[in-house]
């Protein structure tokens, strides 16, 4: 590996610094994306059992803020509901709504940097195939004992190693990028929809408590 990049030339440090990066954001989105983390599958019903009669206690909400995403969204109707009982049902879902638009940019959070490695990737390969063929056309040598339009092997070798190499290695990186990234945004896509219909759901439920 390590004679493939030197091989390569300088062009391919910007793809591997992309590909470490990439890794990095992929391997986080993978733990925070858990399911555990953010939408338990049980734990609007139990938000909604546990407040049948009455609003739980500021430990309880806390406990449950700390739950999850979806138990943030449900702590801040909580929340909303203990400190003003009389409130409308609309200032219930704005309360729920402005939650559920912070966690919603959690769980976006590095989709664009991921999306960017993958459409940068192709154009640093790119970039580093142009710098292979420039040293393929000054292997090119012309001068004084020198027959015009002889070439040096070795420059010339070299020139189409680094060409290759940065090509494939764009390619190496974008690939796997792009589809995690659409793997990530289809997954965020069915959190945010799942947050929203609990969410809609539960505003249901305090409006009823609260009556």
């Amino acid at each position: 590996m390590l004679s493939i990049i030197q091989a390569a030339g300088w062009p391919i440090w910007p793809l591997l610094a992309c590909s470490v990066l990439a890794v990095a954001l992929i391997l986080e989105r993978f733990v925070s994306l858990k399911v555990s983390r953010v939408a338990p599958p049980n734990l609007l019903d139990e938000a909604i059992t546990v407040s049948a009669q009455s609003t739980p206690s500021a430990e309880v909400v806390q406990q449950l803020e700390q739950n999850s995403a979806l138990g943030e969204v449900l702590a801040s109707g909580f929340r909303a509901l203990n400190q003003n009982p009389r409130c409308s049902d609309d200032d219930l879902r704005a309360s729920l709504e402005g939650t559920g638009r912070s966690v919603a940019a959690r769980l976006e959070k590095s989709l664009s940097a991921l999306a960017t490695i993958a459409s940068a990737a192709p154009l640093l390969g790119l970039l580093g195939t142009v710098i292979g063929m420039i040293e393929i056309f000054g292997s090119q040598a012309s001068g004084p004992g020198v027959a015009t339009g002889a070439s040096n092997p070795a420059l010339l070798a070299h020139g189409i190693s680094v060409a290759l190499y940065n090509t494939a290695f764009g390619l190496i990186v974008a690939i796997p990028s792009l589809i995690f990234w659409r793997y990530f945004r289809s997954r965020v896509d069915a959190y945010l929809l799942t947050l929203e219909l609990a969410a809609e759901r539960f505003a249901r439920h305090l409006s009823q408590l609260r009556k």
